[in-house]
């Protein structure tokens, strides 16, 4: 009789977190209102977190400058609201990050090598940097990660494969052994077709801090929720 194979455990030993939803606390709702009472009533046709226009994607990669962004977004929707207008509605999603979560980062780091990967760009990062500076005085989200990735910066954006893998290359990372932790589906989806080990965090049920244990370990039970 042939012994039973016993399945290969899987050993994460890098975590690449994604920010807005996993780390910082943010709100869409709060961004498609705040552009209807500028007379956008259709924002939410052309703006989701699952799908967004090409107008917001250009952003978040940085191809559009912020001044073009205002722009086209005035002609797209034949309406002239400020700049500052316009910035206050886009920045409305940004919520707020618990202490709690700020402490775990800086705990998993002693277990893990970690990574923040974001979808982000110049007119968001300004406003939740300042918000770190004034309320934890850390003045660069690198200081809790290894490495920071912005999109805006790098010019490219999840779900791209070619972001996870310069994430992956550039840090020398075995994809077997690192965990992506994303909560949109898109993203994980993405991590999943680079090669990566990816977590849908469903922010409605679970938080973060939830996937550790008290020894800032990921808890057994991740490994379930990584085939969701």
């Amino acid at each position: 009789m042939n012994p039973c194979k016993r399945k290969k455990e899987i050993d994460i030993q890098n975590i690449i977190f994604d920010l807005g939803g996993v780390i910082l606390n943010i709100s869409y709702e709060k961004t498609i209102l705040a552009f209807k009472k500028l007379g956008m009533s259709d924002f939410d046709n052309f703006f989701t977190q699952a799908a967004q226009s090409q107008l917001f994607d250009r952003l978040d990669k940085g191809s559009i400058s912020s001044d073009d962004f205002r722009k086209e977004l005035r002609e797209f929707t034949g309406l002239n609201p400020t700049d500052y207008q316009i910035d206050e509605a886009w920045n409305a999603m940004l919520l707020d990050m618990p202490p709690e979560r700020v402490a775990l980062l800086q705990n998993v780091r002693q277990n893990y090598r970690t990574y923040l990967l974001s979808n982000t760009n110049a007119i968001h990062y300004p406003v939740y940097m300042e918000y770190m500076s004034r309320t934890f005085g850390i003045d660069d989200l690198a200081h809790l990660f290894e490495k920071q990735y912005l999109s805006y910066q790098m010019g490219m954006r999840k779900p791209d494969k070619e972001i996870y893998n310069t994430v992956v290359s550039e840090n020398g990372l075995d994809p077997e052994k690192t965990l992506f932790i994303d909560d949109s589906r898109q993203h994980v989806l993405g991590a999943r077709d680079a090669g990566l080990h990816a977590l849908w965090l469903d922010v409605e049920r679970f938080s973060v801090e939830s996937l550790f244990n008290d020894d800032y370990r990921l808890k057994g039970v991740v490994r379930k929720m990584m085939k969701g």
